[in-house]
């Protein structure tokens, strides 16, 4: 895949990909990938072994029993999931550290484990689902690098989405969505997720236009954002189900299976992080 001309022509650097990454990356890409062959990517990168297996071992997950390697977890968590953990732990070492990075990355490990829950349940593929979510935001980490104090200034100022996208395009030429569906592709990820990345902060009005995998993904995150990462929506969410059982009919998805599955996990992970 190739980033859009006028993304290139911005003086705004996209950070590499690892190259465990990378690895990993392909790996997914193939049907026949095996338990062993992912364990072996992830722990021949030392430091991302290790964060991988105290992440898994984090109340977060509330495994009965300890792990003590890749192997472990994979099998306790399936290779979907601990595939996205390395993601978000890769994610995050790709950017200096920060209070406003730290607060995007806590929501974007939080989006991701969700998601790929709820993925699991709906059979919609996990991987896609875990991915698109830790990258959902991964568009702002770029801006921040780039000009951290301009960028604080106007996200400040900004009360949703829309609004914060106009004021990204004014400030530095492009949008956050725009940035981290470059971002996507730049790594080597699906066409889904840089597309679901790209045109998640254009709403659900918008959404029609996409293949219904990224739709499908993109109705998953919305949900997940409105009942786990939106205090006031996630207090009174009937206004969020009322907008998007249509779109939910629309790809082809039972509206109270999804509604019990998005619930479920979204309260299961709520009572987990408290305890963290």
């Amino acid at each position: 895949m190739t980033i859009e001309s006028p993304l290139r022509n911005l003086n705004i650097d996209l950070p590499a990909c690892p190259s465990t990454l990378v690895k990993l990356s392909l790996l997914m890409a193939e049907e026949d990938c095996t338990t062993e062959q992912l364990a072996e990517v992830i722990e021949n990168d030392m430091a991302l072994s290790s964060a991988v297996v105290r992440t898994v071992n984090s109340a977060l997950f509330g495994l009965l029993k300890r792990v003590e390697t890749v192997h472990e977890g994979i099998r306790y968590l399936g290779m979907a999931q601990v595939s996205g953990l390395t993601y978000e732990i890769g994610l995050r070492g790709a950017f200096p550290p920060g209070p406003l990075l730290q607060t995007i990355w806590d929501r974007a490990g939080i989006r991701g484990l969700a998601m790929s829950s709820i993925a699991r349940q709906l059979d919609v593929d996990q991987w896609l689902a875990h991915t698109i979510g830790l990258f959902a935001e991964s568009g702002r980490a770029v801006l921040i690098a780039y000009d951290h104090t301009r960028y604080m200034a106007l996200d400040s100022k900004s009360t949703n989405e829309e609004q914060l996208a106009e004021a990204e395009i004014a400030a530095f030429g492009v949008s956050h969505s725009a940035l981290g569906g470059a971002l996507c592709q730049s790594w080597g990820l699906s066409r889904e997720v840089a597309d679901g990345v790209r045109c998640r902060s254009q709403g659900p009005a918008s959404w029609a236009n996409e293949r219904p995998q990224v739709q499908r993904l993109l109705t998953i995150g919305a949900a997940v954002d409105g009942l786990l990462l939106d205090p006031v929506t996630a207090a009174d969410p009937a206004a969020m189900w009322q907008k998007l059982e249509p779109l939910i009919h629309q790809i082809g998805m039972n509206f109270q299976a999804f509604q019990m599955a998005t619930v479920r996990v979204c309260e299961r992970l709520n009572t987990a992080r408290q305890k963290v």
